[in-house]
């Protein structure tokens, strides 16, 4: 009996690290396409996992949120901060910090 519970577990923890992977690579996506609309660097090419929850979505339906944050520069001399939140596999919000355009 405990083995099944612990194969069920297991199985669960692989399909949401599965399903992580999937929103992590979106994230990154999202962020990059915001950094090239708005002229910025994308920098380090990458996102970083900084919470995880549940949320619902538009329709009503609970989804993961998973949000992530990144950095851009704006002058190639600075780090400034964004945040993506994945509702599902989807991109629910985009925050990018403040900058002053040139």
């Amino acid at each position: 009996m405990w083995e099944a519970a612990a194969l069920i577990l297991i199985v669960l923890g692989v399909l949401l690290w599965i399903d992580s992977l999937r929103a992590r690579e979106r994230a990154v996506r999202a962020g990059r396409a915001a950094c090239q609309r708005y002229d910025l660097q994308f920098l380090d090419d990458t996102v970083s996992f900084t919470r995880i929850r549940l949320g619902r979505d538009e329709g009503g339906q609970l989804k993961i949120a998973r949000t992530y944050t990144f950095e851009f520069s704006d002058t190639g001399n600075n780090r400034r901060h964004g945040a993506i939140v994945m509702l599902g596999g989807d991109v629910a919000d985009l925050h990018i910090e403040p900058y002053r355009m040139q």
